[in-house]
């Protein structure tokens, strides 16, 4: 069986789950309820036997149904179980890596653009310094604040030790702001599109999220003014550099207007800008928090980006009052970010060899940025506009036909062929999709473009 093939049937079956979950959430089915034959199932369905009886495997695994001797198969969880197995929002689908799937969906450098046994050198070079492996002090390794201190300051960006915080990556960045900082009810303003909207971080914890235009120069200061109001509670969440997932630099006379909007009208500013190292042309303006003095803008970085994701090490930079709120609700949450992960981060950032990584991954990114550019015009180019990035890996592609991009996304999926719809980054509608060329080789990159063109062209008719 084509992989092609085995995924449609995985996306039939797991419609066909969804629609029992469905009847069990809905009280339809209630526990101990026998529920149809897979014949049954099948013909009201309208799917294959063999569809049915994946899904009910499925569910079965999950602990939702059961089979019984003598009455068949049964509903025998309707709690924990069943809320566990219920699709995410705007879930996207995920393959392990070895089922010969061209991915051009994750936000991700691929190994093979890393220098060979980059990480094992860096290892080798901590054997016989590490004596123990404790808690850390609640705000993180210090010799690693110390390094990313040291790091942001070269950057342009000043900041203290301790000003920063050591997290597991950005996304618990985000978690602790939401959870400790901004109040139920507050409005987030961002970007539209923006890959915030496609995690429920905010919003699971009641807070709204609202869209501003974006032009060329990144977040337009008109749309900024008409959707904020004075006295209303909450922030600006923005990716300046290389925004995820249109590739937006935000230009420095932008930045400068943004920031003063938001220090006049007392908005506070989370910057997102773990996307800041991957510049491929020339080095990005200065970082909204280099320009700030007031304390109103909270820095994210990380190292997952241009480094490794497994490290999971990000930070946050701001007031040291703040810094130490947040501390303490990260201690409260985990006990402190892997010790390991953060001695081997700083033993990077301290000793010079991020410059000199960076170096080797720009190289390489850039090869994979002029390689995809090439595939685009040469397969897209009549039915598709875009604009190629000046750093980061993201090419946001508009299509110039309205076609349904739930069709496409499943085509190009049964064609093994996976990417990021525009739809998940967007309150609205959109017909736009996300590409990533930092993942795929350029030869697979070229092999996914020429499948989906195929499918571009007939949705369009």
């Amino acid at each position: 069986m084509s992989i092609g093939q085995i995924m449609k049937r995985s996306i039939k079956s797991d419609a066909v789950a969804g629609w029992i979950k469905d009847q069990i959430v809905r009280g339809k089915w209630a526990i101990g309820t026998k529920i149809p034959s897979q014949r049954v199932l099948a013909e009201e369905l309208s799917v294959n036997r063999s569809t049915v009886v994946a899904a009910l495997e499925q569910l079965k695994a999950a602990g939702i149904i059961e089979g019984v001797m003598g009455k068949g198969t049964i509903v025998a969880s309707n709690t924990w179980s069943l809320l566990a197995a219920l699709p995410a929002e705007d879930k996207v689908q995920s393959l392990p890596a070895d089922t010969g799937i061209i991915d051009l969906s994750k936000g991700e450098l691929a190994e093979d653009v890393f220098p060979e046994n980059y990480l094992n050198d860096v290892l080798s070079r901590l054997s016989g310094k590490i004596h123990s492996l404790g808690y850390e002090d609640r705000g993180g390794y210090e010799p690693l604040r110390e390094a990313i201190a040291g790091y942001m300051t070269r950057q342009g960006t000043k900041v203290a030790p301790s000003s920063v915080l050591i997290v597991s990556g950005a996304m618990q960045g985000f978690g602790l702001i939401a959870s400790g900082l901004l109040e139920r009810g507050s409005s987030v303003l961002l970007e539209e599109p923006s890959y915030l909207y496609s995690i429920r971080t905010f919003q699971s914890l009641g807070m709204s999220l609202k869209g501003i235009e974006m032009d060329g120069d990144g977040v337009k200061l008109d749309s900024l003014q008409k959707t904020w109001t004075s006295g209303q509670k909450g922030a600006l969440y923005t990716i300046p550099c290389f925004h995820n997932p249109t590739g937006i630099l935000m230009s420095e006379t932008r930045r400068k207007e943004v920031l003063s909007f938001c220090s006049t009208n007392r908005l506070p500013v989370i910057e997102d800008d773990i996307y800041r190292d991957l510049w491929l042309d020339e080095p990005p303006p200065p970082s909204l928090k280099s320009m700030d003095e007031t304390g109103n803008v909270l820095y994210i970085g990380s190292l997952s980006k241009t480094l490794s994701p497994g490290l999971r090490i990000g930070w946050i930079a701001g007031s040291d009052s703040v810094i130490e709120r947040l501390a303490d609700l990260k201690m409260q949450a985990d006990y402190g970010t892997s010790s390991l992960s953060q001695r081997v981060a700083a033993e990077w950032l301290g000793e010079g060899l991020y410059e000199h990584h960076l170096e080797y991954v720009r190289k390489e990114l850039k090869k994979r940025r002029q390689a995809a550019s090439e595939s685009l015009q040469r397969h897209l180019s009549d039915v598709a506009q875009w604009t190629m990035p000046n750093g980061g890996f993201f090419v946001w592609l508009r299509l110039n036909q309205p076609i349904s991009l739930r069709e496409l996304y499943t085509e190009a999926l049964n064609e093994g062929i996976l990417f990021h719809p525009g739809s998940i980054y967007t309150e609205g509608t959109s017909r736009a999709i996300r590409l990533s060329y930092g993942y795929a080789r350029p030869d697979q990159f070229e092999e996914g473009i020429k499948r989906m063109k195929k499918w571009i062209v007939a949705l369009s008719k």
